[in-house]
């Protein structure tokens, strides 16, 4: 497969992967769409394995897979017979997005190499440690960390590619809670699917749903005050489309509802589209 070829298959994984994430990556430009998509690529092949619920990938097994990918990532070139060679006795139970983490690696653009590997392995790294402690978050402090590791990382590593790209500069901070603030919001709305199907709960000992309200509230807060920092269109668009449905999600949570509605999606890209 040649280099247009494998961006157009990239693209398409993309799209399988996640709907919701592929459209405001329409929004940007040339490299720096590249570099966000392949960065989401990455991590979502590392998600994966974190996410993973066969019985054959134990959350020992999680932990030795990401522990080695993340020490894999570390280096100057990416191992890929290393990579699928650990992978091997677990392919079957494995994505498409998750076996082709070195076609990802392949299409990242010039100059961001670095920052997109540093991430995902640090992200990589993190989720190793957490499937170690079973994603048992017992204190606040729990919470935030586990939240930078899948997402407020995220916001630093974006950050980053703003920089790079565009000469764009943002609060680290801010951009810690961009990431924090749609992740509680995930945390609020599969509450209970996590509970139900993975053991799994995401709500410090003695907090209640309020406080976890409470919680992302705070961070979108932050999310809110980092989007004032990008004065490049294509950039905020990126930024504003997910932010907005993860505060239209929480309101439709506050009301007693599951999540928005499909039409309440729609109307909500077709609006920040206009802008």
């Amino acid at each position: 497969m040649n280099g247009k070829e494998l961006q157009k298959d990239a693209i398409r994984v993309l799209k399988e992967t996640s709907r919701t994430f592929f459209i405001p990556i329409t929004f940007l430009q040339k490299d720096l769409k590249m570099a966000v998509a392949t960065a989401y690529l990455m991590m979502r092949a590392i998600d994966e394995i974190e996410d993973n619920e066969h019985p054959e990938v134990t959350n020992d097994v999680k932990y030795l897979l990401l522990n080695e990918i993340s020490g894999l990532l570390e280096s100057t070139s990416f191992d890929e017979e290393k990579y699928l060679e650990i992978l091997t006795p677990f392919e079957k139970y494995m994505p498409e997005v998750t076996m082709r983490l070195g076609d990802w690696i392949k299409l990242i653009p010039n100059g961001a190499d670095h920052l997109i590997k540093r991430s995902t392995s640090e992200m990589a790294f993190g989720m190793a440690k957490w499937a170690k402690a079973e994603w048992q978050v017992k204190t606040r402090e729990d919470l935030d960390e586990y939240t930078y590791y899948v997402a407020g990382l995220v916001g630093v590593m974006l950050s980053d590619l703003w920089e790079w790209n565009a000469g764009v500069k943002t609060d680290r901070e801010l951009a810690i809670g961009f990431g924090r603030g749609l992740q509680a919001v995930n945390i609020l709305r599969n509450q209970d699917e996590d509970m139900i199907e993975r053991g799994v709960s995401f709500v410090p000992d003695g907090w209640n749903r309020a406080q976890l309200f409470k919680y992302a509230e705070e961070n979108l807060v932050k999310a809110d005050l980092y989007i004032k920092d990008i004065n490049k269109k294509s950039i905020l668009l990126f930024c504003k489309l997910p932010l907005a449905l993860a505060h239209k999600t929480l309101k439709a949570l506050i009301e007693g509802k599951e999540k928005m509605t499909r039409a309440e999606v729609e109307q909500t890209v077709k609006e920040i589209e206009a802008e």
